[in-house]
């Protein structure tokens, strides 16, 4: 009695097996693969019902019974064998899918540095120029005034204007670095580096083999961004005095070790805290790179970015070039 539960049992789960392969006929495109499954589970739950009338004592032929088992043998046996081709198909749509991820970040990453760049030139070339203009026809008027209050009312115009031309310059050059579009990735950051050090009291040590190397736009715009997000990110929430940067070429691969020695933190709760950890990873994972965030409280923190690039288009040999930068 209690093989006849079990056999019962079976009977009960072969039929489910059977109909959620049913509905996979028309989820999957390899449908020949459920249905080869249904055939077997199907070829099964009759294989138990003949043992379920052996066991009650009615004559079943064996040729039957191996004819069924057979069956069964086959079926299984060729759908697990083609069972690989699902996988591949799935692993396929999982690329595809990470892929277009990638290119819909990229795309969004490159409209919003082309809104930077063409709304800094308005800045640089537009309301610069009128500034200047207006600096010089006051410049004019000072040498010409006479009465005392008068030329230092003119003086302190043109202070203010001599600031708002700075605070143009400065907005601008952050919307997009000239430096960097000039002149390249390594310059672009050591020019950072050197705005940083000059305005707070932390020694930030740079060290680079990429000489005068340039890359693809997107590589240096987004590595650019990066490193600055670390080190404003260390400035103002690390408590630190020391940051060490090594960025470093290689024909297949470019590479940033980031360090910091101040409170540390823990990654996973500092994920989601405004401190743009999420925005670094979302930016290297448009080039395809890793982005690896260590830390710990009391324990300052490390950053460690790769982007490898086969076939090494954009990224030159590295020529044994350092720059430091101490303060």
């Amino acid at each position: 009695m209690f093989i006849q539960i079990l056999i019962l049992i079976a009977i009960l789960v072969q039929t489910v097996a059977t109909v959620y392969a049913l509905k996979l006929v028309r989820a999957t495109k390899y449908n020949s693969i459920w249905i080869l499954f249904i055939i077997g589970f199907s070829a099964l739950s009759v294989e138990r019902v003949i043992q379920l009338l052996v066991f009650a004592g009615h004559p079943i032929p064996r040729l039957f019974m191996a004819d069924v088992g057979f069956v069964v043998s086959i079926c299984l046996s060729i759908g697990v064998m083609y069972a690989h081709k699902l996988f591949k198909y799935i692993d396929r749509l999982n690329y595809q899918r990470q892929l277009w991820s990638r290119r819909m970040l990229s795309g969004t990453l490159r409209a919003e540095e082309m809104a930077r760049s063409n709304f800094s030139k308005e800045l640089h070339d537009g309301l610069g120029p009128l500034l200047s203009s207006a600096k010089m026809s006051l410049s004019a008027l000072q040498r010409e005034e006479k009465d005392p209050a008068r030329s230092e009312m003119l003086a302190n115009t043109t202070y203010l204007i001599n600031e708002a031309i700075r605070s143009i310059r400065e907005i601008s050059n952050n919307l997009s670095p000239h430096v960097l579009q000039d002149f390249g990735l390594a310059r672009g950051v050591q020019n950072f580096i050197d705005k940083s050090a000059s305005m707070h009291n932390v020694k930030i040590l740079f060290t680079t083999n990429l000489g005068a190397e340039r890359f693809e736009s997107d590589v240096e715009v987004i590595f650019y961004r990066v490193i600055c997000e670390l080190i404003n990110n260390s400035l103002k929430h690390a408590a630190c005095d020391t940051i060490t940067l090594k960025l470093t070429a290689s024909p297949t691969e470019l590479s940033l070790d980031y360090r910091d020695n101040g409170r540390g933190f823990n990654p996973e709760l500092m994920a989601d805290s405004g401190m743009g950890l999420s925005n670094i990873s979302s930016r290297i994972g448009s080039l395809g790179g890793s982005c690896s965030i260590l830390s710990k409280p009391g324990a300052g923190m490390q950053a460690l970015i790769h982007i490898t690039r086969p076939g090494a288009e954009g990224i030159a040999k590295p020529t044994p070039k350092h720059r430091k930068k101490r303060k």
